[in-house]
């Protein structure tokens, strides 16, 4: 884990964040001997973005299926 001093990540505040999206965290200790750490936040994902299943059905055979069950009713 890579620590810098509150003046140096002030000047090199792009190479910071970089290190820390790499490492997972970087620390920045100040004058007062307080340590912070600044990590990446996860990203967010939709509980609906799943990956497709193939069923290995045609859409001409979902039609007919939906048509099929609409004849029944």
């Amino acid at each position: 884990m890579i620590t810098y001093t509150y003046e140096k990540a002030k000047q090199n505040l792009s190479t910071l964040l970089a290190k820390s999206v790499k490492e997972g965290l970087v620390r920045i200790k100040n004058k007062n001997g307080e340590v912070f750490v600044v990590k990446p936040e996860k990203k967010l994902k939709s509980p609906l973005d799943v990956k497709g299943v193939d069923l290995g059905i045609k859409t001409d055979e979902i039609i007919k299926f939906i048509h099929d069950g609409r004849k029944t009713i």
